[in-house]
């Protein structure tokens, strides 16, 4: 079991919309910084709907789960509360993990999530009766960053990743990762354990070997990736990952390192393009929303939802993520009306499922909660 030095523990409650617009509780910032939902969530028109006495629906709908996903339901909650006023939408940060628990024992409406869900939050799911159907709704590039006065490092392998970040790869100093770099002692930021991006980093690439590979305990970790910009440009020998949106939103501050695809060979930075087109591997990935079954029954849910997945490509892109291709939105959106449950993410024995989205994301491949 690994001990790592929290920065902050804990749910942090990201925004609250209710009559005019968001108000962002208790956070060291709200998404990232120099994305403002409000300041584009005027640019998404409604149709008829909200002129229509749906406007008048009155309830709430809660939220939690991922800070990468979050500025996306917290932009979607913003514009969706400029409408429909008496809806209260809450966005509530607990990381992909914590999301789960908190999805897993009906507590809330919504799970914001990082990475597909697990066999183990599945089976809890199973035994108690939270039935749920699983959107993507954006694709991210997992960003791997240094700091601006880092002119050494260009680009990384993933055995130079394992070599950084894994309790076996030993790396004190850059030189013990390449004789030719300095002798500067590496400081690393990293998600909290509860973070979906914590576990797609670790669990998908750098420690797929969980018998032998393990992530160093020795890492500063926080649920807030702020934080984690924060850290990583304030000190020279430093470097993290979080979502690509928050690099997008700090490029004044860090720098993204080229990441060598192992297939490949070719050396690739996060950019929209080539998180979109796959080229950016193997950090490209999805980004999910879980939703109840039973939430969905309610109106302000149903028109939440059905507001969010019509605007989801734009509400990414305003956040700096990257929306998914049309004909994959139309999917989604198929599979929330024909209230398609279960995950595509897990076979029937409930081993873990991996592959591009166009080929997992088909009724084929679902295995049913009910």
């Amino acid at each position: 079991m690994i001990s790592l030095k929290p920065f902050r523990n804990g749910t942090l409650l990201l925004g609250e919309t209710l009559a005019a617009g968001v108000v962002c509780l208790a956070m060291v910032g709200c998404g990232p910084a120099s994305t403002s939902p409000s300041e584009s969530t005027s640019d998404i028109a409604f149709d008829d709907l909200a002129t229509s006495e749906l406007a008048n629906i009155e309830g709430a709908v809660e939220i939690d789960g991922s800070s990468t996903v979050a500025p996306i339901s917290e932009a979607a909650a913003e514009a969706f509360g400029k409408n429909f006023k008496n809806v209260k939408v809450t966005v509530a940060i607990s990381g992909t993990g914590g999301g789960f628990d908190r999805f897993t024992n009906g507590e809330i409406d919504i799970s914001d999530a990082s990475r597909p869900i697990k066999d183990s939050e599945f089976k809890v799911c199973k035994e108690k009766g939270v039935s749920f159907v699983e959107l993507p709704i954006a694709y991210d590039g997992l960003s791997i960053v240094i700091n601006k006065e880092n002119d050494f490092v260009e680009q990384l392998t993933v055995d130079e990743l394992k070599k950084i970040f894994l309790r076996e790869g030993g790396a004190k100093t850059w030189k013990d990762v390449n004789p030719e770099w300095p002798e500067l002692p590496i400081k690393i930021y990293a998600p909290g354990t509860d973070s979906g991006t914590f576990d797609y980093f670790f669990g998908d690439v750098v420690a797929k070997d969980d018998e032998h590979e393990h992530p160093r305990d020795d890492m500063s970790v926080s649920e807030d990736d702020n934080v984690l910009v924060t850290g990583v440009a304030g000190e020279k020998g430093a470097i993290g990952f979080f979502g690509a949106s928050y690099y997008f939103a700090n490029v004044d501050k860090i720098k993204a390192v080229k990441i060598v695809d192992p297939n490949t060979g070719k050396a690739v930075a996060p950019t929209p393009e080539t998180i979109e087109n796959g080229e950016y591997a193997p950090f490209s990935r999805p980004l999910f929303i879980y939703v109840k079954t039973d939430s969905m029954k309610r109106p302000e849910v149903k028109q939440f939802l059905e507001f969010y997945l019509r605007e989801a490509g734009k509400l990414a892109e305003m956040v700096d993520y990257v929306a998914l291709p049309d004909s994959m939105y139309e999917v989604v959106r198929a599979h929330y009306e024909e209230r398609i449950t279960g995950t595509h993410y897990l076979t029937a024995e409930l081993e873990k499922r991996s592959g591009p989205l166009a080929e997992l994301y088909t009724t084929e491949n679902v295995v049913d909660i009910e």
